[in-house]
């Protein structure tokens, strides 16, 4: 078996000092190597090499690429480049858009797959360059939206794909009070996967509190938001800011909710029409995961390499969602009306973390 190279950009959080990080990721997979990690900060490099025992530390991602030819690029910046908490840009000429710029520099320097911190761009400019480098190259990407390689939603998503609700028309996530680019990327690519990932062509919604404006047509903070999407597969989604992280799938013939992080889920058969039939009522019990969700999607990455099929999570899924997010700001900018994906607004820069 092959064992496949990481070098990761970003050694923060996700890049090295959480449990789900990518360095925690390669030390307990047997088909990934961690080999380099380049981070502008000089106390965070002293550091992933002590605690991994990493000797390709580098202040200069290209460098590192360059010199240590990785299999697997993890990049783990913040969206903008700028440290944690980072939470407001700096001023109102900031443009920097650290994830697609990595994404776009690593595919044209020939590494093969990609791991990318979502959201993957700040614009869908940008978004159209990730799509246009990976396409060129060859280049198979996941991002930070892992919750799809969770295994314990595939109980939900097998019932919807085999006919358990009949044609799904409808879908709720639950999502609490999230921010637009940080947080609901997850909602709206959990609601995707679990639907197959029709694709998403229209988009409504607004930034919370409503008062919030889009001047000069850009966000300089990550708002609140609520939305209401369409697939191409004739589904349409809500966000509901309250409750648990939920997802609900509802179909002709019945629903499906993912509750808990996907830890339990309820299938609800809708009665035939005899007099006096109640609905079928019945909780699966999804199974545990046998691995981390962060290793699930680096392995996607190498088996989708090997195989030459897409990662669970393509390239042109990544970008249609990120896009559909932004489109939920240009949406509050034009009044709260529906807006068409692909977006003619695409210079619309929403900055985050």
């Amino acid at each position: 078996m092959k064992t496949y190279r990481v070098a990761v950009v970003g050694l923060g959080r996700m890049g090295s000092t959480i449990d789900m990080s990518i360095a925690n990721a390669c030390a307990v997979s047997d088909r990934i190597e961690l080999v380099a990690g380049a981070d502008i900060i000089p106390e965070r490099r002293d550091a992933f090499k002590e605690t991994w025992g990493v000797d390709g530390i580098y202040d200069d991602y290209n460098e590192m690429i360059t010199k240590e030819s990785p299999d697997i690029v993890a990049v783990c910046t913040t969206a903008t480049g700028l440290p944690k908490p980072g939470r407001k840009s700096p001023s109102r000429d900031n443009r920097d858009d650290s994830h697609a710029e990595i994404t776009v520099a690593a595919a044209n320097a020939g590494v093969p797959m990609l791991y990318v911190e979502k959201a993957v761009a700040c614009s869908p400019e940008a978004a159209d360059a990730v799509l246009e480098a990976a396409k060129a190259n060859g280049t198979r990407i996941n991002t930070g939206t892992i919750m799809r390689f969770d295994s314990r939603f595939d109980v939900v998503r097998d019932l919807i794909a085999n006919g358990g609700i009949g044609e799904p028309t409808h879908a709720v996530a639950y999502t609490s009070s999230n921010t637009l680019m940080h947080m609901h990327i997850h909602s709206m690519d959990q609601l995707s996967y679990l639907l197959g990932d029709p694709g998403v062509v229209s988009v409504r919604g607004e930034l919370l509190p409503r008062d919030i404006e889009v001047r000069d047509n850009r966000l300089d903070e990550d708002p609140h938001a609520t939305y209401h999407i369409r697939f191409a597969n004739g589904v349409e989604a809500w966000s509901v800011p309250a409750g648990p992280r939920d997802f609900e799938i509802i179909g002709t013939e019945g629903s499906v909710r993912s509750m808990g992080q996907g830890t339990g889920a309820y299938f609800r058969k809708a009665p035939t029409r005899e007099p006096g039939e109640a609905s079928l009522m019945e909780i699966l019990v999804p199974e545990a995961p046998a691995q981390t969700m962060t290793v699930a999607c680096l392995e996607d990455l190498v088996d989708a390499h090997e195989s030459g099929r897409k990662t669970r999570q393509d390239v042109s899924v990544i970008t249609n969602l990120t896009e559909a997010c932004l489109a939920v700001a240009e949406s509050h900018r034009i009044g709260g009306g529906w807006v068409d994906l692909p977006m003619q607004n695409r210079n619309l820069y929403v900055f985050h973390v």
